[in-house]
């Protein structure tokens, strides 16, 4: 049987479980050649997502419906997130070591990404967007969080498109799991205490860098 202990020891050796559908019963575990991530002093805010993130037309949450949350990234034609695995990672919330960083406009959830943490590493699973930059603007909160809590590893799992105009990176796997040893041996607070941030503030070191390149 597989428990939240046994997965995150999974994660811990740098692999991941997927399904072929929703109704899969079966796990297939994962271990790229090439993993993506995204470095935490790299994350890239465009000229339109920081006007975006300024217009504040939104709330950002942090598990304040973690199950939507993962619910909403699984509802798309094909999806690896079966019923199987959603329920293993509501067990790990349950436990504190899955959040979910969510939009929401009007009462309603637009957007959200959710991942596990262990030591100073979080692995991000899946996000979505049901409104323009939903995941975007759930991601840019994120990547703040994570360096406010003293995060040294942001493990995307694979580079896409989206991620890659975000700034993320692909690394190779012994790069990776060096790096992942480095981040699970250093302690790490997805909830830091008296952390509360504003939207200028998610922006600021976007604005910096423009400012001083």
């Amino acid at each position: 049987m597989l428990t939240p202990d046994l997965l995150l020891r999974a994660y811990a050796m740098g692999i991941f479980p997927m399904a072929d559908s929703r109704d899969d019963p079966d796990l297939r575990w994962i271990e790229p050649q090439r993993r993506g991530m995204i470095p935490l002093d790299g994350f890239h805010i465009s000229t339109s997502l920081c006007r975006h993130l300024l217009k504040a037309e939104y709330e950002v949450h942090v598990d304040r419906d973690f199950s939507a949350t993962v619910r909403a990234c699984a509802a798309r034609d094909e999806t690896w997130i079966s019923h199987r695995i959603e329920g293993l990672y509501r067990d790990l919330h349950n436990a504190g070591h899955a959040h979910s960083v969510e939009v929401w406009s009007d009462g309603r959830l637009i957007g959200g990404t959710y991942g596990v943490t262990l030591g100073a590493a979080f692995f991000g699973e899946s996000m979505f967007s049901h409104r323009t930059n939903g995941s975007k603007v759930a991601l840019a909160w994120l990547v703040h969080r994570l360096n406010a809590g003293g995060f040294r590893l942001f493990d995307t799992q694979f580079l896409t498109p989206h991620l890659a105009s975000l700034g993320g990176q692909e690394i190779g796997r012994a790069r990776y799991q060096t790096l992942l040893r480095a981040a699970l041996r250093q302690p790490a607070e997805f909830l830091p205490v008296g952390y509360a941030p504003t939207a200028q503030d998610i922006v600021q070191p976007s604005q910096s860098r423009t400012q001083t390149s």
